[in-house]
């Protein structure tokens, strides 16, 4: 089984990463836990770094596309370039639970699929948007691939590195997830959903869930355009 190198992207995480590095650092196969700290303003990295994790800091905060492309750069630069790790990408607020991420890794390592995407329950805590950016990233899957995504905006991902080098550079900002997608499958790439025992803080429906919501909307619709008007599966 190749090892596999989980990369955390993290923003002013300092109350969660701890629990979180140390979960995944638990998961069979992982010997590498990266942490990404995009600019914080908290002690992110130095918790992260206290827990176990290496982490490698933006001097400014760049976004999450920016931050997974850091942390896969970094892993490649320690990985045999004839058995590189596989990447498993986690949010930094999953905490305990992103040792249930287990269950990602093994159709990647079997050679089933070349990239899994978490499906995640009902969240415990209380929050959440309407569904109306996971419909337009579902949409937007469907009509450029044929594949309807049950969760199109999972950030929780096991991939090959010749799958995630297939898909660079990333789209920026929040559409990273739905072009991911489309990217690998384009490409010919197996992508395959996992239902995960996740769990994470949700965005509630105060006035800046709704604008971080709304910002979301933009971003997949900005990376949805760059495939509108192409033949299905081209």
């Amino acid at each position: 089984m190749p090892a596999v190198a989980v990369v955390i992207p993290a923003k002013d995480e300092s109350a969660r990463v701890a629990t979180t590095v140390r979960a995944a650092a638990q998961i069979p196969g992982v010997d590498l836990v990266l942490v990404v700290d995009d600019g914080s303003s908290d002690d992110t990295a130095a918790v992260a770094a206290a827990a176990g994790a290496r982490v490698i800091s933006h001097s400014r905060n760049r976004g999450k596309a920016a931050a997974m492309e850091t942390g896969a750069a970094a892993v490649g630069g320690l990985d045999d370039p004839h058995d590189p790790r596989l990447l498993l990408f986690l949010d930094a607020d999953l905490e305990g639970t992103a040792a249930a991420a287990t269950v990602l890794v093994p159709p990647v390592a079997d050679g089933v699929a070349d990239m899994t995407i978490a499906t995640l329950p009902p969240q415990r805590t209380a929050g959440g948007g309407h569904g109306f950016v996971v419909r337009a990233a579902r949409a937007g899957i469907e009509r450029a691939t044929g594949f309807r995504p049950v969760q199109p905006l999972s950030g929780q991902r096991c991939l090959t590195r010749p799958a995630f080098e297939a898909a660079r550079p990333l789209a920026r900002g929040f559409g990273v997830e739905t072009a991911l997608t489309i990217d690998l499958l384009r490409a010919g790439f197996r992508v395959h959903e996992v239902e995960c025992d996740l769990h994470h803080r949700v965005t509630g429906k105060d006035w800046r869930g709704r604008l971080h919501r709304f910002r979301q909307y933009l971003h997949v619709q900005r990376a949805l355009v760059r495939y509108r008007g192409r033949n299905q599966g081209h």
